[in-house]
């Protein structure tokens, strides 16, 4: 046959770009080679396998990518895509050869690179790793498992080969095979990897003449060679690798010697071969064996001189895999073909003998062309494109010469000029010479000619009309090899196909041209020249093409395909008397028969896809044709009851034999919806539909996959049971439907897609989605959210996946495929209500009428934000918190108008007792501002300022400083600057959870200050003081700065809290001079250092119960130094006492050997009656201490329990919290006679209380009686007789009851606030109230509470002093309780506790610390974050509520001041926000929050309305949205005992914090709707709707119709942020809408719009329109005549929705709100069709004759309209074709008793409607 003749495009003159980019970079060194290398390759290689896949439909996309360029130049790489450099790669030696490899099942691809000793491997992103390696490698080669490493045999000879460009000796070329099909199917890998690595101890390079890497970190290891079933370590030195392929395990190589070429096959061992006994030094134990690589030789070809130029894999024409040796020497090109097998999910290959063929060629490269879609299991199906010895360049596929190329005649030197016209004669120009060809990817290639130079040229692939190549790709898959080539032949052949030649013809020639090429193959006069090359070759090609096979194939399949038996559809063959003509008819009639299936299957395909109506017409046009040619009237009747107009140029003739039914994808649809996939029959679905992943009709098979599954097909493999392929997205499922979605998640079947079907395919899909948008399972990827219309899950589910850096391109390209274009995240502008603009208003005007200049920053500025603004709504609570809490204005003093010289006195009295307010409010600031502000660390660190002075209001603001004389003010203020800077510092919130160490060295002063090192203990309880190394931290202790040491020391203890890391610990015992040895030199550290270093300890090793730790601090507790002020001994006791609680936290029940012993000495210490006489425990004890030198000093054996009891009641009550510990409980006794409570120190007996009550934890209830109980019996009948005057105790007692009782009850409350801490339990806040109440009461009378039971009068016994802090205590423990909730009660009386203080007078430092805290608590971190009452976190608050408060700002003698931030450690984030996932704004949304049972109440639920804190993870059972204006959705949570997740925590349900919610159309917001008044939308619209249309319409009337009117578009904008909808609505309310005459149908928009807004339902606004419009043109037609619809396709999907709504009534398909669609008005449609038709007159006759003869109506102008209707009629009441009704008949009217058919008809034709079957009755009894 002869081959046409093509023009190669050129796209210019070539030259590597790494020249170009070197010659931009400038002078190179000296040093550089001449020599280069270069490869080019297809992007897919260096792309992550995982995203290959992403292309599936466009087989042109991948033509306009341009290739990427490696050029290599001794020691340097420059990748270069297209004209711009990517990377530049440098390395320390010369590089000896470079390709792309996966190694293992990495999905990245890697760079490696050979150098003389060593191996450097890149990643795309940059990453190196650099292995060493023998310096016998001398070459490297891509595996799809690893890298194969080539070793020299003799070791001492030098492996640099040099390179030149002209004969590149680097063999890289062969990386530009194609990696984008190594979609690396796991089938494919499983039997590479090996499971562990053997390595061969010495040097394993020595042995093996082949290495394999599979890991960059892994050894090289051996390989084997399998022969006969043995296994022999490789030693084949001389078989020079020269190929690999990277994607099937294959290595073809050259041995000199024996001058032969092998091809290998690489495989993983298997166990059962035995290793060869040949000697022992080879022989490897079995049992050391793992598995391993093994080559298998499976063909070897001798005789050739030198090793083959290249190799290369490419396809044959029936579609097998060759590989090709190019033999320059010989000429030719040696193909070898490849045959694998795939046994369980393992591909074995194999080479057969006498598989190969040959073709002259000098040299060749393969080049994808003809089927640029298709694949061959992991390979592209490539061609081969030859330059032969007579210098023609030639294509070919397999060994199918198909056409010749030319280049240009006119390429010159200087230009390559690309569209010249130029004769066919002359091959090229004389003075050019084709020599070479190189570096082919994909369908584009270098022609190297005889001048040097060098021209990219591209192949014409796919034509651009998308119809054309549809239809070629489906022939491609579709017909038999040899009939494809055939095919091909044709289409590649110079004739009417010159189109693919020419760059710029059009879509409609490409078209024609196709065409064309099927007419030629109709016409069976073809000469029979052309025929002879196609009478097959041997006997049975023969016999498959004879005459009998032919009659005896159509036999078989009119036998099944139509259900009647062959004695009544029996017929006889035409006979021709010519043989060779009859013989050349029926092998074309064979090619037409398959091309008739192949392009039939495109037809039904298309049919599903309303965007390509155009083109389906074009190929009925076609099909008509082919199906005429061949006799197919069956096929030709299902293309014009279509098309009605295609009847006019194919007439019927009933006397066609064939009798193939074609299949008909809308009626398997159809029967699928009716009776179950099950049912369906399979023969309605065409051939290439299920073959796997054919991707020309992927479109028709991802529909028929899901109705599938939607009627309850099951999965068998990859396959479904209807025998269709799906790929279905992982996730649960319960149901058919939401199987269904998780499909059209997997087969990227998206938003989009679903509106380019008929509206009637649609349904059912758009029914299952909707059935699973209320609450679909919540393992689902986000994508299917988007599907479902749920964005929020979507939104919550990719938060949690990815990290917070990646979200925003996550969600990009995921769920773009899913949405519809309309649909991206178009906010809908919301107008602002009134509230939103006061709160912003409000917010931000600060009562700074009083304030010296504008500019105030006080640290809280920040604290307004979105959030906040939601929580307190209208309130002005942050505000007053804001001013309660400031502490750089000047405060206000009131005096006298006119001052005299007594009044400055009191103004300083005034003023220093304010100032005594104003240093302890930076605590209150840390807890209120606590993790509020994201820093950047780009700035400094800035405090406010603390302002000491006042200002005078009555003297125009006059500022009235503290005199310097009268107090020293900087002692006054260096504690509290420090407390200061750690209430900024407190503020920094976890940046992603990062802080720099060079941004704490670059805020660290010249000169140690406060500020700074109060930046470092905030720090430190952020836990960001880990970044700092122990040269920082000994340069912060070397300064010798107290605040900065404490400060330092503290934060690296909360920094690595329970860590006990080796280095803090040294540098933390380094501060405790007790402990250092004997040797050491004396340091002077102040007491208050030692005790910060104690209490940092206790941090380190939190609950680590470490007992050398807890020895050595259950001493420092008892220790005593002499000189030393007795309260700071104190303060050092309770610290030591902290530290062991914290070390042995709650571990005191455990059964360490050590715990008795020391709780012993603990109750010594606390000087319990029990411990008195165990004088010999102690006297031991002391000869140990005496031991150890320490400076313990002892009167005799008494211990000054003053000084440690405190600290050992705090150890025990940590040691053996929640342990319910009976037996340390009843020791820690509370007194009970009269004597004992003289014994008792009464602030002791308040610390026994807490620790009895942290120990029985459990007993703890928030009742009255519960602290009665506390009580003991003689203290509360003290207390009563307190009221009646009765002189029967005397005063003496009486304080002694007074005061044992006011403790009691302070130590009951404060264990209540420990117990109940962030609960806001109510029942605790009423209690605890009641007795602030109280209190206050009992100090000043404020108000009179009647039916009070508590007793009267305490204030006579007690100091007024100890009364404050009781009751400051208790205000502190409620809002512990109710903290971060911003309590009104709470704050109310703190803010009358904060000014009564100041102007009593009694304004101790240590009352205001207490109120500034409480006011800190209640709003912690803005009302953000609130306590947790875990193990660590109650110690922490202990620490807090030390009750023992300073008596000034820098009292720090009882209690370390610095130590009450360390609340900071109990906070937790329990914060939640919901936030609107289509604005993006935070929202109010009723959340039900249900927590388990506890030992206090049952499982219970309750409601809350977020933004607001949860209970904590040991209670929280599940969060539900509830409420209607919002899609539900449920969060289940499992009861831990464990902290809340942190913001890095990948579990972390709420991601930090936020809920995305979806609104529901036809709600507004709770912020511009909290009533809900606004939400009747029935009755909005229907205000609308009730207009007449000409007010509704008519803007000139309804902007006069004052503010009450309201448009539709107004309307539907404020309930749905739809954009389809909105738009929709503004059509309506345009002025032309209203001149239309059409009054019917602008109600049923109106109607219709309505519908979707209020059932939230947008998407089928389209589904009504389209089917209202279309039965609307139905209807014109045939009372008009005017032709609207000329076809009759939109019937069938008509016909699908009635089936759908059948379904759901019949059950088949169930749902929870009723179907998408009314049932009403689908049932209105098919009334209305069935009248039309039953109208039309002339209709029957036409039938009548239809049936008779298969004749259509004559196609004249008058009756075109006739036939169209005919059709509607055929394919509405589903009437067969003619001859199966005839044929029927003929069988049933012999054996027919009764005079009527009609039963058998309906029993034979069950989905032809019964109208139908009544004419057809009437015309077959006349």
């Amino acid at each position: 046959m002869s081959v046409g003749v093509r023009r190669l495009t050129v796209l210019g003159e070539f030259k590597p770009f790494g020249l170009i980019a070197e010659a931009l970079d400038g002078k190179p060194a000296d040093n550089v080679t001449d020599k280069y290398d270069y490869f080019l390759f297809d992007p897919e290689v260096a792309r992550e396998r995982d995203e290959s896949g992403e292309q599936h439909a466009s087989g042109s996309a991948f033509s306009d990518r341009s290739d990427h360029e490696l050029f290599i130049r001794g020691s340097r790489i420059i990748w270069t895509i297209g004209s711009r450099v990517f990377k530049r790669f440098t390395l320390p030696s010369p590089i000896i050869k470079v390709c792309w490899c996966r190694l293992g099942n990495m999905a990245e691809a890697l760079l490696c690179v050979l150098q003389i000793e060593s191996l450097t491997i890149y990643n795309t992103s940059g990453e190196v790793v650099s292995i060493t390696l023998p310096r016998t490698i001398a070459s490297i080669w891509p595996l799809p498992f690893g890298l194969l490493l080539q070793q020299a045999a003799e070791v001492h000879s030098p492996t640099h080969i040099p390179f030149s460009c002209s004969s590149p000796l680097l063999g890289v070329r062969d990386v530009h095979r194609r990696r984008r099909e190594t979609s690396h199917s796991p089938q494919h890998n499983l039997n590479f990897l090996s499971g562990s690595d053997y390595n061969c101890k010495g040097d394993a390079g020595s042995i093996s003449s082949h290495l394999i890497l599979k890991d960059p970190l892994e050894e090289p290891q051996l390989t084997f060679i399998e022969e006969r079933g043995k296994l022999n370590i490789m030693k084949e030195f001389d078989e020079r690798t020269i190929w690999t392929s990277d994607q099937i395990p294959l290595m073809a190589s050259y041995n000199k010697g024996k001058m032969q070429h092998s091809v290998w096959v690489a495989e993983a061992v298997n166990s059962n071969l035995e290793l060869a006994n040949s000697s022992s030094a080879d022989v490897v134990p079995a049992g050391v064996l793992p598995k391993q690589f093994s080559f298998r030789r499976i063909w070897q070809g001798k005789g050739a001189q030198t090793a083959a130029s290249k190799v290369f894999l490419a396809t044959d024409n029936d579609a097998a895999p060759v590989i090709c040796f190019l033999h320059q020497e010989q000429k030719k090109l040696l193909s070898v073909r490849l045959q694998s097998v795939e046994i369980n999910n393992e591909i074995l290959f194999d080479i057969k003998p006498d598989m190969s063929w040959s073709i002259p060629a000098v040299a060749a490269e393969p080049v994808i062309v003809t089927r640029p879609r298709v694949k061959v299991g992991q390979l592209p199906y490539a061609d081969i494109f030859v330059l032969n010895p007579e210098n023609a360049l030639l294509l070919y596929s397999g060994k199918q010469c198909l056409c010749r190329y030319l280049l240009p005649s006119c390429l010159s030197k200087s230009q390559a000029s690309l569209n010249l016209d130029f004769p066919d004669t002359s091959s090229v120009s004389h003075d050019l010479k084709i020599i070479g060809l190189a570096d082919a990817v994909e369908g584009r290639i270098t022609v190297i000619v005889n001048n040097g130079q060098m021209f990219r040229c591209v192949f014409r692939r796919s034509p651009s009309s998308l119809l054309a190549d549809d239809c070629i790709t489906a022939m491609a898959e579709g017909l038999s090899s040899s009939f494809y080539g055939h095919f091909l032949g044709l289409l590649w052949k110079d004739g009417d196909s010159a189109y693919l030649s020419n760059a710029d013809s059009s879509v409609n020639l490409e078209w024609d041209s196709f065409c064309t090429i099927i007419t030629q193959m109709c016409k069976s006069s073809v000469g029979t020249q052309d025929f002879v090359n196609l009478v097959p070759q041997s006997s049975w090609e023969f016999l498959i093409s004879s005459k009998f096979h032919k009659n005896y194939e159509l036999n078989l399949i009119t036998g099944t395909s139509c259900e009647m038996s062959l004695d009544v559809l029996g017929f006889l063959p035409r006979s021709h008397s010519d043989a060779t003509q009859s013989l050349q008819k029926s092998f074309y009639s064979e090619v037409l028969m398959e091309c008739l299936d192949s392009l039939h299957a495109v037809y039904e395909s298309l049919k599903l896809d309303i965007l390509r109506k155009r083109d389906l017409e074009l190929l009925a046009v076609l099909l008509c044709n082919i199906a005429n040619f061949l006799g197919e009237e069956s096929y030709l009747d299902h293309y014009v009851r279509d098309f009605p107009s295609l009847s006019k140029k194919f007439g019927m003739d009933m006397t066609s034999c064939s009798r193939k039914i074609p299949p008909s994808l809308f009626r398997w649809l159809e029967n699928c919806l009716q009776h179950g996939s099950s049912v369906a029959n399979i023969d309605d679905l065409p051939y290439l539909i299920c073959k796997d992943e054919s991707p020309v009709v992927s479109w028709a098979r991802k529909i028929v996959s899901f109705y599938s599954l939607l009627s309850g097909a099951k999965r068998i493999g990859k396959k479904l049971s209807t025998g269709v392929y799906c790929n279905i997205a992982m996730g649960s499922h319960c149901t058919h439907e939401e199987l269904t979605v998780l499909a059209m998640v997997g087969e990227n079947f998206g938003l989009q897609q679903l509106d380019s079907l008929p509206s009637g395919v649609s349904l059912p899909l758009r029914h299952a989605l909707d059935k699973c948008r209320e609450s679909p399972p919540s393992d689902w990827p986000a994508a299917a959210y988007v599907l479902l219309g749920r964005e929020d899950l979507a939104l919550s589910c990719l938060a949690c996946s990815c990290k917070s850096r990646e979200l925003e391109t996550q969600t990009n390209v995921n769920l773009i495929s899913m949405s519809t274009p309309y649909m991206l995240h178009l906010h809908p502008v919301t107008i602002p209500s009134a509230v939103s603009d006061t709160i912003g208003l409000e917010s931000t005007k600060f009562e700074d009428t009083d304030s010296v200049d504008g500019s105030m920053t006080d640290g809280m500025e920040h604290i307004f934000n979105s959030s906040t603004q939601l929580r307190y709504g209208r309130d002005l609570r942050l505000n007053e918190v804001r001013r309660l809490l400031c502490s750089t204005r000047p405060v206000a003093i009131q005096t006298a108008v006119n001052p005299s010289a007594s009044d400055q006195d009191l103004q300083q009295a005034q003023l220093w007792n304010l100032a005594q307010r104003t240093t302890a409010l930076p605590f209150g600031r840390g807890a209120f501002t606590l993790a509020t502000i994201y820093t950047l660390l780009t700035e400094a660190f800035t405090v406010p300022k603390l302002v000491l002075a006042g200002r005078l209001p009555a003297q125009q603001n006059a500022t009235v400083n503290l005199d310097p004389n009268l107090r020293n003010i900087q002692e006054i203020k260096s504690w509290p600057e420090f407390h200061n800077a750690v209430a900024a510092g407190l503020r920094l919130a976890p940046l992603q959870g990062k802080m720099s160490r060079t941004w704490i060295i670059y805020n660290k002063p010249e000169e140690p200050n406060a500020v700074h090192a109060g930046l470092l203990l905030a720090l430190g309880l952020h836990g960001y003081l880990r970044v700092l190394n122990l040269t920082d931290i000994y340069q912060y202790y070397q300064q010798e700065h107290e605040s900065t040491t404490a400060g330092i020391m503290l934060g690296l203890a909360a920094s690595y809290r329970g860590t006990m890391q080796p280095g803090i610990s040294k540098s933390l015992y380094l501060h405790i001079p007790s402990r250092h040895p004997s040797s050491f030199p004396e340091l002077e550290l102040p007491t208050l250092l030692q005790s910060a270093a104690l209490m940092s300890v206790g941090l380190l090793y939190e609950g680590s119960a470490h007992p050398q730790t807890m020895q050595i601090l259950l001493g420092e507790i008892g220790r005593r130094s002499g000189g030393d002020n007795v309260l700071e001994r104190e303060g050092y006791a309770v610290s030591a006492g902290f530290s062991l609680g914290l070390v042995a936290l709650g571990r005191g029940g455990d059964t360490l050997g050590c715990i008795d012993s020391m709780v012993d000495r603990l109750f010594h210490y606390i000087g319990g009656k029990e411990a008195r006489n165990e004088r010999s425990l102690f006297l031991t004890l002391l000869t140990e201490e005496q031991n150890r030198g320490t400076a313990q000093m002892m009167d005799g054996t008494s211990v000054n329990v003053d000084v440690t009891a405190p600290g050992a009641t705090i150890a025990l009550a940590l040691m053996f919290l929640k342990t319910e510990s009976e037996a340390i409980m009843s020791k820690l006794s509370i007194p009970n006679t009269r004597f004992d409570l003289q014994y008792v120190r009464p602030d002791f007996i308040m610390l026994r209380v807490i620790a009895r009550n942290l120990i029985m934890w459990s007993r703890i209830h928030p009742s009255k009686d519960w602290i009665q109980s506390q009580i003991p019996e003689i203290i509360q009948n003290g207390v009563k007789g307190l009221r009646d005057d009765s002189g029967d105790i005397d005063d003496m007692d009486a304080e002694a009851f007074v005061q044992a009782y006011v403790n009691i009850v302070t130590g009951a409350c404060i264990s209540l606030g420990l117990r109940f801490a962030g609960t806001k339990n109510g029942n605790a806040q009423e209690l605890l109230y009641e007795y602030a109440v109280y209190f206050l009461n009992e100090i000043k009378p404020v108000s009179t509470t009647s039916g009070n039971t508590f007793p009267k009068g305490l204030s006579h016994y007690i100091d007024r002093g100890t009364l404050e802090i009781c009751l400051h205590l208790i205000v502190l423990s409620l809002s512990v309780i109710m903290a971060g909730s911003g309590h009104l009660q709470t704050f109310r009386l703190l803010r009358f506790l904060r000014s009564r203080n100041s102007v009593d007078g009694h304004a101790n430092y240590g009352i205001q610390m207490a109120v500034s805290l409480a006011i800190g608590f209640l709003f912690l971190g803005g009302g953000m974050r609130t306590f947790s009452t875990s193990n660590s976190s109650v110690a922490a608050l202990l620490i807090t509520l030390y009750p023992r408060l300073p008596t000034g700002p820098n009292d720090n003698r009882c209690h370390l001041q610095a130590f009450r931030h360390l609340y900071v450690l109990a906070t937790e984030a329990r914060w939640i926000q919901t936030v609107d996932v289509d604005t993006g704004l935070p929202v109010y949304a009723p959340l039900e929050v249900t927590t388990r049972e506890t030992e206090l109440y049952a499982e219970t639920s309750f409601c809350e309305v977020t933004p607001c804190l949860l209970p904590e993870r040991a209670v929280l059972k599940t969060i539900r949205v509830c409420g209607p204006r919002y899609w539900s959705q449920v969060i289940d949570l499992c009861p831990e005992d464990k902290p809340w997740w942190t913001f890095r925590d990948k579990n972390n349900p709420f991601n930090s914090g936020v809920l995305y919610i979806k609104r529901k159309v036809g709600a507004c917001s709770y912020v511009d709707d909290p009533v809900g008044c606004q939400s009747l939308l029935s009755r909005a619209m229907h205000k609308v709707f009730g207009m007449t249309s000409s007010t509704a319409f008519d803007p000139s009337i309804s902007s006069g119709s004052g503010p009450g009117s309201i448009t539709v578009d107004q309307l539907v904008s404020t309930f749905s942020s739809d954009p389809s909808l909105i738009a929709f609505a503004q059509l309506c309310c345009d002025p032309s809408w209203n001149s239309r005459s059409d009054v019917d149908f602008q109600e049923f928009c109106l109607q219709v719009l309505f519908e979707c807004v209020s059932k939230d339902r947008p998407a089928l606004l389209q589904v009504y329109l389209s089917l209202y419009t279309t039965i609307a043109s139905m209807a014109d037609q045939v009372t008009s005549g005017t032709v609207v619809l000329s076809d009759s396709i939109f019937i069938s999907s008509l016909k699908l929705a009635l089936t759908y709504t059948e379904a759901l009534l019949s059950g088949r398909l169930t749902t929870s709100r009723g179907g998408i669609v009314q049932s009403k008005f689908i049932g209105s449609l098919r009334k209305r069709v069935d009248e039309l038709l039953n109208f039309s007159p002339g209709l029957k006759d036409d039938f009548c004759n239809y049936l008779n003869s298969g004749k259509w109506p004559i196609m004249e102008s008058e009756r075109e309209k006739s036939a169209i209707l005919l059709s509607w009629y055929l394919q509405w009441f589903g009437v067969p074709a003619p001859f199966v009704i005839k044929t029927a008949a003929e069988r049933i009217k012999p054996k027919l008793m009764s005079s009527s058919l009609t039963p058998f008809l309906r029993l034979l034709f069950p989905s032809t409607h019964i109208n139908a079957i009544g004419e057809i009755d009437k015309f077959l009894s006349c």
